[in-house]
C-alpha cells in the first residue's frame, strides 16, 4: 500500500483547499464562507497569516477599513509580498480613490501574479487561487485606469480579464465591456466590426425561430424598447418622444426596464405604454416573457453599454431586432437587423462607414435621436451674455468624460489657447473630483507642454448646467464625440465645436450640430477644428449671438422636434416590418 502523507504535509494539503474555496466564497461574495474558511486553515495552523489575509479581505468587503488595514499590514510585515494581503492594499486605495497608489499596487500585483500562475500550471493546486485574484486584479485596475482617463490601458485589461473567465457568459459580459471602452480611442469601422464579431461568437443560445408570427402587412405593429437606462441616466433625455409622442392607431408600445428605477422612471412612464420590470431575470426568461407578448419590433437601447441587454437580445425575442440610440457602434450581435442612424452619421453610399456594422444601416433624414430634456429634469435659463463680455478674455470649456480626451485632442486644445490670446480652458468632470485623478490629468497636460495657468479644473456638481454661464465656446471630443454634452451646452447657449469623422460615433457630433441648426460648427479635420474655435474666439458679437439664440433656435430645430422625428422613425418601422415580411415570403415561408 502506498504510505500516508505526513501529518505536516497533510495539513498543508488540507489548507489549500481551504484557501482554495475562500477564493471561490469571494469571488461569489460570500463573506461567511469566507471567514468559516478562514477559520478553519487558522485551526490547522495557528496565527497564520494566509487566515489573517482572508479576515482581512473579508474586513476589507464588510467595510471595516480600520481592521482590514491593520490585518494586511500584519501579514505583510511577515511576508511583505503577500498576494492577498497587498490585493486588501490594493482594495484600500480604490476606496479612498488613491489612484497613484492602487494603479501601481495593482500592475505590480497582475505581474506577479502571471508569473506564479505560468510557473506552477493548471494542475497545482495554487494555481486556482492565483487565476482567481489575477481576474479580480485585472477587473479593480481596468476601473483605476479608467478614472484616471487612461481609457486604452482600461480596455487592455477588460481584454485580460474576459479571457481568464471561468464561465462563458462571464466572458461575454467583460468583453462588451471591453467593446464598449474601444470606442474611447481611433479604432477603423473595420477592425470596431471584427472586434465586436468576437462578441457573436460568445453566445451559445438557440434564438427563437418565430415561425407563428402573424405576417399582416398593415397590422398594428407591436413595439418594444429595452434598456436598463430607464431612469436618471443621459440616454433617458432621448427616450421621452418614444413613449410620448408615438401614433396609437398604428403602434403598441411596451417598455422592458432591466435597471433600477427611480424618479425619472415615473417621469418617463405613461398609461399609453405597457412597462414590464425586467429586474433580475436571466436573459433566458426575459426573452421569452417578450415573446410572449408577441412584440414585432424590439429596438435595445443599449448596446454594450453598462448592464446592458445585449445577452436578451441573443435569443431574438422578436421577430425584427433593431439597436441604437444608447451606443455608436456596432454590436457585433447577428440576431440584430438594424443599428439605427442617420445620413450624417452614416451617409448613404459610405460603403467603409456601413462595412463596420454587422446589421444593416436603418438610416433617417434627419437626426436618429430627438433631445427631449424638460421631461427629465428643470433646465435652467439660458440667453445670458458670454463671459467674455465681464472678463475680458475668451473661456473654452469641456464637461465631457475626460476619458474621451485623447492625447492628439489636446494638443489641439493647446494650440486653441497658444492663437487666442490670454484665453482660458475650464475642463469639468469627475476625474476633477477625485484628488488623484486630477494629479494624472495636470500630468497629461504638463508633458504636452500645457500652461497649467490657463487651465481651470472643476468637480463635477449637481449644477454643472449653470456653470455654462461660464463658458464661451465648448469644444467636442473626437474620435468619441459628446452626446448629452453637446446637446446641453447648446440648449444652455453656448456654441460647441466639433470635429466629423470617419464613423458613426465620430460623427456624433456633427449629426448634432446639424440638426441644431448650427452645421457651421462642425470641423473636418484637426488644422479646420483649431480655425473653427479661433475664428469664433475672435468674433465677440457671434458669440453673443449664440448665446442669446441658441435655445429658441434649437426647439424650432430637427433634434428637438418630437413629431417629425416620430414620423420619421415610425415610417422606418413600417419599411423594415415590409421587409421583413417580403424576406420571408421569398423564402417560401409565407403561404399564399
Amino acid at each position: 500500500m502506498q504510505e500516508q502523507p505526513p501529518k505536516a504535509e497533510h495539513a498543508a494539503e488540507e489548507k489549500i483547499n481551504w484557501l482554495k474555496l475562500a477564493t471561490k466564497f469571494s469571488a461569489d461574495g460570500d463573506l461567511k464562507g469566507m471567514r468559516a474558511c478562514a477559520k478553519e486553515v487558522d485551526r490547522l495552523m495557528a496565527g497564520d497569516i494566509d487566515a489573517m489575509a482572508v479576515n482581512a479581505e473579508v474586513a476589507l468587503y464588510s467595510g471595516r477599513i480600520d481592521e482590514a488595514e491593520e490585518l494586511a499590514e500584519k501579514v505583510l510585515h511577515v511576508f511583505p509580498r503577500h498576494p492577498r494581503a497587498r490585493m486588501v492594499q490594493a482594495g484600500l486605495a480604490a476606496l479612498e480613490f488613491r489612484l497613484n497608489d492602487e494603479i501601481p499596487l495593482l500592475a505590480d500585483l497582475i505581474e506577479e501574479l502571471t508569473y506564479k500562475a505560468k510557473i506552477l500550471g493548471g494542475e497545482d493546486p495554487s494555481y486556482a487561487i492565483y487565476h482567481q485574484m489575477m481576474k479580480r486584479a485585472r477587473g479593480w485596475l481596468a476601473d483605476a485606469l479608467y478614472l484616471a482617463g487612461e481609457a486604452k490601458g482600461a480596455a487592455h485589461e477588460l481584454l485580460m480579464s474576459s479571457r481568464l473567465a471561468d464561465e462563458v457568459d462571464e466572458a461575454a459580459e467583460l468583453y462588451s465591456k471591453y467593446l464598449f471602452m474601444c470606442n474611447y480611442r481611433h479604432l477603423s469601422a473595420k477592425d470596431g466590426r471584427l472586434k465586436a464579431e468576437v462578441y457573436n461568437g460568445m453566445q451559445t443560445v438557440h434564438p427563437y425561430a418565430h415561425s407563428d408570427v402573424k405576417r399582416l402587412p398593415q397590422k398594428k405593429l407591436r413595439i418594444g424598447y429595452i434598456s436598463p437606462d430607464f431612469r436618471e441616466h443621459a440616454v433617458s433625455y432621448f427616450l421621452s418622444p418614444l413613449l410620448h409622442h408615438f401614433d396609437g392607431e398604428q403602434f403598441m408600445v411596451f417598455c422592458y426596464a432591466t435597471g433600477r428605477n427611480d424618479a425619472v422612471t415615473e417621469r418617463l412612464r405613461t398609461r399609453r405604454v405597457t412597462w414590464r420590470d425586467m429586474r433580475g431575470r436571466l436573459p433566458r426568461t426575459a426573452a421569452r416573457l417578450i415573446a410572449e407578448d408577441k412584440i414585432d419590433i424590439l429596438v435595445d437601447l443599449s448596446g454594450h453599454s453598462q448592464d446592458n441587454a445585449l445577452p436578451i437580445m441573443a435569443h431574438r425575442p422578436a421577430p425584427v431586432q433593431v439597436s441604437g440610440i444608447g451606443y455608436t457602434n456596432t454590436t457585433g450581435l447577428r440576431a440584430i437587423d438594424y443599428f439605427l442612424s442617420d445620413e450624417i452619421c452614416i451617409p448613404k453610399g459610405d460603403t467603409a462607414a456601413e462595412a463596420g456594422f454587422v446589421e444593416r444601416i436603418l438610416r433617417l433624414s434627419h437626426s436618429h435621436l430627438c433631445y427631449a430634456p424638460e421631461l427629465i429634469r428643470v433646465m435652467p435659463e439660458a440667453g445670458y451674455e458670454p463671459p467674455m463680455r465681464k472678463n475680458g478674455y475668451v473661456t473654452f470649456g469641456s464637461f465631457n468624460n475626460f476619458a474621451k480626451v485623447t492625447d492628439e485632442m489636446l494638443l489641439l486644445w493647446r494650440g486653441i489657447l497658444e492663437t487666442v490670446n490670454n484665453s482660458r480652458l475650464i475642463i469639468k468632470g469627475k476625474i476633477a473630483s477625485i484628488d488623484a485623478g486630477l494629479q494624472f490629468a495636470k500630468k497629461r497636460l504638463a508633458l504636452l507642454n500645457f500652461d497649467l495657468d490657463r487651465i481651470e479644473f472643476r468637480p463635477f456638481s449637481p449644477d454643472y448646467l449653470e456653470q455654462y454661464r461660464d463658458i464661451d465656446i465648448a469644444l467636442d471630443t473626437a474620435p468619441y464625440n459628446g452626446g448629452l454634452t453637446t446637446c446641453e451646452a447648446l440648449y444652455m447657449g453656448v456654441p460647441v465645436v466639433s470635429m466629423r469623422g470617419r464613423t458613426h460615433g465620430a460623427r456624433f457630433g456633427a449629426s448634432i450640430l446639424t440638426n441644431a441648426g448650427v452645421r457651421e460648427l462642425i470641423a473636418e479635420n484637426d488644422i479646420n477644428y483649431v480655425r473653427r474655435a479661433v475664428q469664433l474666439a475672435e468674433s465677440p458679437k457671434l458669440i453673443a449671438g449664440y448665446h442669446a439664440g441658441l435655445r429658441a433656435n434649437m426647439k424650432q430645430a430637427p433634434l428637438m422636434n418630437a413629431q417629425e422625428y416620430m414620423h420619421g422613425l415610425e415610417t422606418a418601422y413600417r419599411e423594415i416590418w415590409d421587409t421583413f415580411l417580403h424576406a420571408r415570403i421569398r423564402n417560401g415561408s409565407e403561404q399564399t
